[in-house]
């Protein structure tokens, strides 16, 4: 699962086991109790996350607007699937590094970390210095990351 920030491009990414209700929402709920809850909820139009997620949590933060699926605009969806990518290659060249094939242990290094620390041409910084406005302290790992290529 995939929490964007509009504004800053900063990622949360959350490995599920279901798309049940349930677990969505236990993975919701801690990204709005650090952040806040957003003014504006979008999710998709998948059936699985049209009804009951957003229900739960406007029933927990009565001034969220919840917003099901967006105008098919093709740059929207353009740059959604250049950012689903970018995380898949990262976290592949990060299951490569490390020889494994866990990718949900991955996640928090190899995808939410590295997408958030990279430069955004959009921006003109990095997702997590447009979010906490200092450079984020990437240690051995990612400086060796920084001069990878990802993109195909």
């Amino acid at each position: 699962m995939r929490v964007n920030h509009d504004l800053t491009k900063f990622v949360q990414l959350r490995p599920l086991k279901t798309k049940r209700a349930e677990e969505v929402a236990y993975h919701v709920l801690p990204i709005f109790v650090t952040f806040g809850a957003p003014a504006i909820l979008q999710s998709d139009n998948r059936s699985e996350f049209s009804n009951q997620v957003p229900s739960e949590i406007c029933a927990m933060w009565k001034d969220v607007k919840i917003v099901h699926g967006k105008p098919c605009h093709s740059q929207t969806r353009g740059s959604v699937e250049r950012a689903n990518q970018d995380i898949q290659n990262m976290l592949t060249a990060w299951m490569n590094d490390n020889n494994t094939n866990k990718w949900s242990e991955g996640l928090p290094f190899g995808g939410q970390f590295a997408k958030n620390t990279t430069y955004d041409e959009g921006i003109r910084q990095s997702p997590y210095e447009a979010m906490f406005g200092i450079k984020a302290k990437r240690g051995v790992f990612f400086a060796y990351r920084t001069n990878r290529k990802y993109r195909n």
